[in-house]
């Protein structure tokens, strides 16, 4: 008889759950066996590698006993769609918000006051245009900051 391993399962919220396998078992029993019904939702991760091949054995892992294998359970998918109905429907443009669009009213607003200071320059004491270099360079980094994410 093959000796058995047990194997600590650690999810996301920190709780653990024992697995005894067999060394000569795969990574897909193992998801079968501790995840049934929920195997292609279950990603399984050992020493930082994500565990793709479901047909690996183990005992190729060089896994030893308390070995820990970290679960993460994806929410599952939509159920698949019987021929002949409408398929999921894709979603929804986001609506534009206040918050979308106070950045390109900000630039637009620069850019008036910057076309101001060009064409009406006796109006703007060198204290309003430093305070609007000031501003455009502030915005230029915020936008930057937005977009870059």
């Amino acid at each position: 008889a093959e000796p058995t391993l047990v194997l600590r399962l650690k999810f996301l919220n920190d709780t653990e759950r024992l697995a005894r396998v067999r060394p000569g078992d795969t990574v897909g029993a193992l998801k079968r066996t501790y995840f049934p019904g929920q195997e292609q939702q279950v990603r399984l991760i050992y020493q930082g590698q994500l565990l793709r091949d479901d047909a690996q054995s183990l005992a190729g892992l060089h896994l030893g006993h308390l070995s820990v294998l970290h679960c993460h359970l994806s929410p599952p998918s939509a159920a698949p769609t019987a021929p002949g109905s409408p398929g999921p429907r894709s979603p929804a443009p986001a609506a534009l918000g206040v918050g979308s669009l106070a950045l390109p009213l900000f630039v637009l607003l620069l850019a008036l006051l910057w076309y101001l200071q060009l064409q009406h320059r006796h109006v703007f004491t060198a204290t309003a245009t430093t305070c609007l270099a000031g501003l455009t360079l502030l915005v230029t980094f915020v936008a930057f900051a937005m977009y870059r994410r």
